[in-house]
C-alpha cells in the first residue's frame, strides 16, 4: 500500500503561491498543511521553471484557435457551394422530388 498522498495541481498552486507571499516560513506552511518541506520546496522549483511556458502555451492556443476558426470558416464556406451543386445537379438530372 502506498503512503503517498496525491495533491491536485490546484492545491499546490494554492500553496505555492503562499510560499511566494512570503508571509509565513516555509516550515509553517508546511505544519499547516502536513507537507515534508523539501516537498514544498520542490513544488516552488517546478512551478518557477514552468513558469515561463504558461505564457507560451497561451500564445500557441490563442495560434491554435484561431487556425482553428479559418480551418472551420473554409469548411462552411466548401460546404455552402457542394450544397449549392447538389441542389442545381438534382434541379437539372429531375431528381429533386419538391421542384421550386
Amino acid at each position: 500500500m502506498s503512503k503517498q498522498k496525491r495533491h491536485s495541481a490546484t492545491f499546490k498552486s494554492q500553496v505555492v503561491l503562499e510560499m511566494l507571499k512570503e508571509e509565513k516560513t516555509v516550515s509553517q506552511i508546511a505544519a499547516e498543511y502536513g507537507i515534508h518541506p523539501s516537498q514544498l520546496h520542490r513544488w516552488k522549483r517546478q512551478a518557477l521553471d514552468n513558469f515561463p511556458q504558461l505564457f507560451a502555451e497561451s500564445q500557441a492556443l490563442k495560434q491554435q484557435a484561431q487556425a482553428h476558426e479559418e480551418q472551420l470558416t473554409a469548411l462552411y464556406a466548401e460546404i455552402g457551394k457542394l450544397t449549392t451543386q447538389v441542389e442545381w445537379l438534382k434541379k437539372k438530372s429531375g431528381l429533386n422530388p419538391d421542384p421550386r
